[in-house]
């Protein structure tokens, strides 16, 4: 990993100090999506307490990431399941007399 570095983003028109390894431009536009975030649940409200939009915003967030991982969670599982058909029908035709393959010595 490389070496923090403070890197500077504006939220909301305050401006933050972020001690990150990670590149700048991820951190950056981490910090423009909060900023959108809150400036959606603050064209919604009639109050501007930055601290009421943080909190909501974050809700939306992590209502985001939440359904996020249900979808994969959900997506796994499926595969999960297909694999386990297929392994099935793989080990049911293994277990099956073998017939002789067509162009083989035993079929002609």
């Amino acid at each position: 990993m490389s070496e923090p570095r403070v890197i500077h983003v504006d939220i909301q028109g305050q401006r933050y100090a972020i001690k990150s390894e990670l590149d700048p431009k991820y951190v950056g536009d981490i910090a423009a999506f909060v900023d959108e975030k809150m400036s959606r649940v603050g064209r919604e409200l009639a109050s501007v307490d930055t601290t009421r939009l943080a909190v909501l915003a974050a809700l939306n967030i992590a209502d985001e990431l939440y359904r996020a991982r249900q979808d994969t969670s959900g997506a796994t599982t499926r595969l999960l399941a297909r694999a386990a058909d297929i392994e099935r029908i793989v080990d049911a035709a293994l277990d099956t007399p073998e017939a002789p393959v067509a162009g083989t010595r035993a079929a002609r």
